[in-house]
């Protein structure tokens, strides 16, 4: 997400470099640029010029801190400026009412709605150690139900069974009471979707929220439909209280749009995203990170936390002892970094979060590719346990037979021997007495600027 936005950001505020102070007459130019910037992404035009305003009233004849430069002092406002509009912190679920608390979902048909109760339930068990059951009062859409059931089944949560027969209210009560009986911590109702919102829709959710007086009533809008969603989600709050949207496909929505727009038109929080298909795809929404990612700085608090999350632990040891031990870091510790990062969400995404990468050239951020990481992957799988292990012995005869085998090209297996070397001489200076620090004493200088080596 926001892929053109901090693009041209990017180079719009890098054009301020050199000034030596910030005056109406040298930043009017790239204000507008924001501003264009800003519509392009389907960011709402009342949103959009009440920014601008904002940061350029801020901008206007403010000396420039030492060491700093104009562009610098920039796009420190800017930043700060996007935080404040999508909000100031993380806004987290609200779960201190007496076990079991009520998680209301809704949204229009087609938002993702179904697949994000699933997604939270697992949240909430992984991240929160919190036991959940979910309901499907969609009684319109059969299928719904028994999405939800294998989801539920997929995901370990309780899954109370219902079927279109049944009232709305009779089956997020019935939910409400077996999970009581059964202790557990919270309850999630799925309601039905519509292609539109329509009273009959709003008075039926108001009823399902008048029965179950949720803690948390969470409004789950697809991004791509831009300032669309803003629009659908104030819609929304007028009939029914909102505390919170989930912002679904994100990973989809290059623009950003509905994330720059939703907080400024509702007043309410984005408090999740969704940022792919698989169940393990939600993130909490933190304004500061993202507005960090929309400006190129990158987003390392989180790449930490998707590394606490995903990285297989017992994994990681057991490397840590080898290397420590002087073995050598071979090609199945290599295949396993390969699927640790898949784990993550894959390359593109952790580039994402990577500092000063939005500055690099198109050229080399368009060769980032999973699926040349899952080509690496078949290549190394067609290779036998003694050329994994010792990766010198590969010949010319050996490289044909391997490319015959995962159907690529012997100038893919030269280089991915290439990287192979170049990331065992890297664990090398790793595991040498202060390798970490000499590794990153080495890199400094190539790094991009706001890397803390």
């Amino acid at each position: 997400m926001f892929d053109n936005l901090t693009e041209r950001l990017g180079q719009t505020l890098r054009d301020l470099r050199g000034r030596g102070r910030l005056t109406e007459e040298n930043i009017k130019d790239t204000l507008r640029e924001v501003r264009r910037a800003l519509l392009e992404a389907d960011v709402a035009l009342t949103v959009a010029r009440d920014f601008i305003q904002r940061v350029q009233d801020r901008a206007i004849g403010q000396e420039v801190m030492q060491s700093l430069s104009p562009g610098q002092a920039l796009v420190k406002i800017v930043h700060d400026e996007l935080v404040a509009m999508m909000g100031a912190q993380n806004d987290d679920l609200d779960l201190s009412a007496r076990p079991p608390a009520v998680i209301l979902l809704a949204g229009l048909q087609g938002s993702g709605k179904t697949t994000s109760v699933a997604k939270l339930a697992r949240w909430l068990q992984e991240r929160r150690g919190k036991s959940v059951m979910v309901a499907s009062a969609d009684v319109y859409r059969p299928a719904a139900i028994h999405q939800l059931e294998t989801l539920a089944h997929e995901v370990g949560a309780k899954f109370y069974p219902s079927d279109a027969s049944q009232a709305p209210v009779k089956i997020a009560m019935g939910a409400l009471e077996q999970a009581r009986k059964q202790f557990l911590d919270v309850v999630i109702v799925d309601t039905a979707g519509r292609l539109h919102i329509d009273e009959a829709m709003m008075a039926e959710i108001r009823a399902l929220h008048a029965a179950t007086l949720p803690v948390e009533t969470l409004f789950v809008v697809d991004s791509m439909t831009g300032q669309d969603a803003a629009n659908a989600a104030k819609a929304f709050h007028d009939a029914l209280p909102l505390t919170g949207v989930i912002l679904t496909k994100t990973d989809g929505d290059a623009r950003g749009g509905a994330a720059l727009s939703i907080r400024a038109i509702t007043g309410k929080p984005i408090k999740f995203l969704g940022v792919g298909e698989k169940t393990a795809a939600l993130e909490p929404f933190h304004p500061e990170r993202v507005a960090s990612r929309i400006l190129g700085m990158g987003d390392v608090l989180t790449l930490i936390e998707e590394a606490e999350q995903k990285v297989d632990r017992k994994k990681a040891e057991e490397l840590a002892r080898k290397m420590a031990k002087g073995q050598r870091f071979d090609l199945d510790d290599f295949r396993e970094q390969l699927r640790q990062m898949q784990n993550m969400g894959g390359m593109g995404k952790l580039m994402e979060m990577l500092p000063g990468v939005s500055a690099l050239p198109q050229q080399l951020k368009s060769q980032v590719d999973d699926r040349q990481v899952r080509r690496l992957e078949a290549i190394i799988n067609s290779m036998t346990p003694q050329e994994r292990r010792f990766p010198d012995v590969i010949n010319g005869s050996r490289k044909r037979r391997i490319a015959l085998g995962s159907g690529t090209q012997i100038q893919e297996i030269n280089r991915l021997l290439k990287q192979f070397g170049q990331m065992q001489k890297m664990m090398k200076k790793v595991t040498r007495k202060g390798g970490v620090k000499n590794m990153m004493r080495g890199l400094k200088g190539r790094m991009p600027p706001g890397m803390p080596f």
